[in-house]
């Protein structure tokens, strides 16, 4: 579970959330991504050359802030340590586009090329405190 009933509840059921890293200098560093579960781990897809890719390999502190996209905007920001995958991301990268699915992001077709094309990885996030507000 992650953290409460109900935060775990919220994780599930959206599917965008800010991704905040740590640059050398200790500034941060936030973008937008899609992300799926996969038990208590939360994976996200991205390319190896990305700025949040390359800032994990230096410092894998890492908090997902996952967002709703309507009122009363509720959050719940996971902190914890990533790791980047570069190999066997085939079954991760799949349920991320499954869990796009349903909003009209369809995997894409030849995924195992599209992964090659793109230069993905998989970051790998391990909760390890988890705050947020429900109302």
């Amino acid at each position: 579970m992650i953290g409460t009933p109900e935060f775990d509840a919220f994780v599930s059921e959206h599917r965008w959330a800010v991704v905040t890293t740590l640059r050398k200098d200790g500034s941060a560093s936030s973008s937008m991504n899609a992300y799926a579960r996969d038990g208590d781990d939360l994976v996200i897809s991205t390319q190896a050359h990305r700025l949040k890719t390359r800032t994990l390999e230096n410092d894998p502190r890492i908090t997902v802030c996952v967002i709703s996209n309507k009122e009363p905007f509720n959050f719940v920001s996971v902190e914890g340590r990533a790791e980047v995958q570069r190999e066997n991301i085939t079954e991760a990268t799949k349920a991320v586009f499954r869990s796009l699915a349903a909003i009209g992001y369809p995997e894409p077709p030849n995924l195992e090329q599209w992964m090659k094309e793109q230069g993905r990885v998989i970051l790998r996030v391990r909760p390890e405190r988890v705050s947020g507000v429900i109302r």
